[in-house]
């Protein structure tokens, strides 16, 4: 904010001091619900969804509750995907229901519904396309503002392929700008301009990205192939003759026509190699990361400049771990230009930054490093003849042995500035991991959470770090899936009790 006054100060401060009173020791995190479905949960900014979308439930009150229960759908309405549409700040909307969140959730017949986030009312309805393509993925092409509707890639039944019929179209791409929800174009990924080896799409922050079985990576200038190749721009709920077809767009059956036609290769603006197409750009100034592309370099990490390719000084980053889990290394989401480099028992955050006596290149240097609580030994396995010799051969284990502490997750809460890490150790059946925030910009150890519940290493987990909220959501065999809530509540040292955030809240803000 710009005024002493203004919604974005005060804003700040409060999360200034939840921060705080997260991180003091008199502040403890208390599971207060727990929930087991027969499908996926999913999570989004304070809303728990059950049933494939058709129950939703609050985790800011107290104790969770109930927002909205619709009726068992059928099989066609399934929801494929979704996205939480947030009011964007400082814009005049044209419906009094834009300045709520909502939710934009894909069926399984091609509908794009905005729903109402707190009652599962439907707001708006679009229908995409008939049969003739399977739309069903959601992602952001720019956070709130614009939105991609992705088809799953077209491909021909066995009968037609044994016939000699040729399909050229791979895959459907349809753009819309979000609050207000308009229709910005759909255009085709052909096999005829692209080529015949591409494997997936993706549109993020106005570039095309084209991937190949290969291992390359193609990127164009999506806002050039709008200027180019658009046809014609249309309007939602506009009636238009296509094709000698008359219908309204974005209505059953006409739904949205491919106005955008890519009939010649667009510009390349960049090209790279790397194993199983892993890519990233960031970092300031840009630079970017692959993994060679031969197997015998899985787990090595190249930084080079985006300018002319240079590789950075010490741009080789491999942490040598022996382990069943390979690890991973992103640009960190604070925008601070830093890399992240997680290992099993190691994470790195780096950063960039000139070389000395030398402006034009940029090296990597370590910023801090967080590492896990393990001893390092060797251990002996003891065996015992048949004469009674006792015979010891010594083996190093690995690196992600459950008995050792592991990271398994680390994220990033943006509101609050923490640094979030999830470590687990598992001795036979029983699994006991925490949840620890440390200072983004130091690496200092702030707070560390134990999470109640066994982990068991081998199922799916993924932990929510929101605020004065933490969520774990497990999977296990066979479709089972739970949901642990966590709240934070803080002791008032007089008689041992708990605070309530609510409380907490409405006594510092």
């Amino acid at each position: 904010g710009f005024y002493a006054r203004d919604a974005g100060v005060a804003h700040r401060k409060n999360l200034g001091l939840l921060r705080k009173i997260i991180c003091q020791e008199s502040t403890k995190f208390k599971n207060v619900w727990t929930t087991h479905s027969a499908s996926p949960i999913a999570y989004e900014r304070g809303r728990i969804y059950l049933d494939n979308y058709q129950c939703c439930i609050s985790s800011i009150a107290q104790e969770p509750r109930i927002l909205y229960q619709k009726p068992k759908c059928s099989k066609s309405e399934k929801i494929e995907d979704a996205l939480l549409l947030e009011c964007p700040l400082g814009e005049m909307l044209p419906s009094p229901s834009d300045y709520k969140s909502s939710l934009i959730v894909l069926t399984v017949q091609n509908w794009l519904l905005r729903l109402s986030a707190d009652s599962g009312e439907i707001l708006e309805k679009i229908y995409l396309a008939g049969s003739c393509c399977k739309f069903r993925y959601l992602s952001w092409d720019t956070p709130q503002e614009v939105m991609v509707v992705k088809s799953a890639q077209n491909k021909l039944p066995a009968a037609a392929r044994q016939a000699g019929i040729q399909q050229s179209v791979l895959f459907y791409l349809a753009v819309f700008q979000v609050l207000p929800l308009s229709f910005i174009g759909m255009l085709e990924i052909n096999k005829k301009i692209f080529g015949n080896s591409v494997t997936d799409v993706a549109i993020s922050n106005r570039i095309l990205i084209v991937m190949y079985s290969m291992g390359l990576v193609r990127l164009y200038n999506f806002q050039a192939i709008l200027e180019q190749f658009m046809e014609q721009p249309l309007d939602l709920g506009r009636e238009f003759n296509w094709n000698g077809q008359v219908g309204v767009v974005g209505k059953y059956p006409f739904g949205l026509p491919c106005n955008i036609k890519i009939t010649d290769t667009p510009p390349l603006l960049f090209e790279a190699s790397s194993l199983e197409n892993a890519f990233q750009i960031g970092g300031y100034p840009w630079h970017y990361i692959i993994t060679p592309n031969k197997k015998k370099h899985k787990g090595v990490f190249h930084i080079c400049s985006l300018k002319d390719n240079a590789l950075a000084k010490n741009g080789i980053q491999d942490m040598k771990c022996c382990s069943l889990e390979p690890d991973w290394i992103y640009f960190h989401p604070d925008m601070s230009g830093r890399i992240i480099h997680v290992g099993p028992n190691l994470i790195k955050v780096l950063k960039l930054k000139e070389v000395k006596n030398n402006t034009d290149q940029m090296e990597i240097a370590e910023d801090f490093t967080i590492v896990a609580n393990r001893e390092n030994c060797v251990n002996n396995a003891v065996t015992v003849t048949a004469s009674g010799r006792v015979v010891k051969k010594r083996f190093n284990l690995l690196d992600d042995d459950p008995e050792q502490e592991t990271f398994k997750i680390v994220d990033y809460e943006d509101e609050l500035d923490l640094l979030s890490t999830v470590a687990v150790t598992q001795i036979g059946a029983d699994g006991k991991a925490h949840l620890d925030f440390h200072c983004n910009e130091h690496g200092i150890l702030l707070k560390s959470i134990p999470l109640l519940e066994s982990w068991d290493v081998t199922y799916s987990h993924e932990v929510y770090f929101d605020k004065d909220l933490v969520l774990h959501i497990e999977q296990k065999p066979n479709r089972r899936f739970s949901c642990y809530v966590y709240q934070m509540v803080c002791d008032t040292a007089k008689d041992d009790e708990f605070l309530p955030v609510s409380r907490v809240r409405s006594c510092s803000v």
